[in-house]
């Protein structure tokens, strides 16, 4: 039988969803009695997630005033983006020398472009931006790595908030980004990783607007 989650662990993962969802935008300041009300839960366990969220750096806290959610940073999409791409780029070059591992690879990717293009006739942009996650992550997954692979999850939650931020600012952006999805499939399946490495850098740069100069 699982375990069900305590209140404090509930409190934390829910409101680090509204987070990372955008239903608690960057900036914002929310009250340990607001998110009680939205939970129905008491005020104990927020203030225990607000502090856990606190150390990982998703809100800083105010006595007396409530928490601030803290805006993505100055230069954090053009870091994470950097960070992302190293490690898939390094990944698809470990995978394109397994014709098994890229088969078995290229068919997951193919499913998982028939789930975005689903939520992208009917979903919402925190549905796509998870989706797309999962996506990359199938790539990381692949090149087998456990040290690469635990540290690409631990961007994933800010991966998944930058996405949500970048389509809610341009819905249109969903179909070229499975569009590039698609066009990565298909540079692991021909065995091109120069190939995908150039792709994944312009699909990323162009998503988070990095060539425009802005990381908001």
């Amino acid at each position: 039988m699982s375990m069900q989650p305590s209140a404090s662990e509930l409190a934390y993962l829910t409101v680090k969803e509204m987070i990372v969802s955008g239903e608690l935008p960057g900036g914002e300041l929310v009250s340990e009695g607001d998110i009680a009300g939205r939970m129905d839960v008491s005020r104990t366990p927020v203030r225990e997630a607000f502090l856990r969220l606190q150390v990982e750096g998703w809100m800083r806290l105010y006595p007396k005033r409530g928490a601030l959610v803290v805006p993505i940073a100055p230069g954090e999409a053009e870091h994470i983006v950097s960070a992302r791409r190293l490690v898939e780029a390094g990944s698809a070059r470990e995978v394109v020398a397994d014709e098994r591992a890229r088969t078995e690879l290229v068919r997951q990717l193919r499913a998982s472009l028939i789930r975005q293009r689903e939520i992208a006739a009917t979903g919402t942009a925190a549905e796509f931006s998870a989706a797309d996650a999962d996506f990359h992550r199938l790539i990381v997954r692949a090149g087998g790595n456990p040290l690469l692979d635990a540290f690409y999850d631990s961007l994933r939650e800010r991966q998944r908030r930058m996405t949500t931020h970048s389509i809610s600012r341009d819905p249109g952006q969903i179909e070229q980004i499975v569009d590039d999805h698609a066009q990565l499939a298909g540079h692991i399946e021909a065995g091109d990783a120069d190939g995908f490495a150039s792709a994944v850098d312009s699909h990323m740069r162009r998503v988070h607007r990095l060539n425009e100069g802005s990381t908001s």
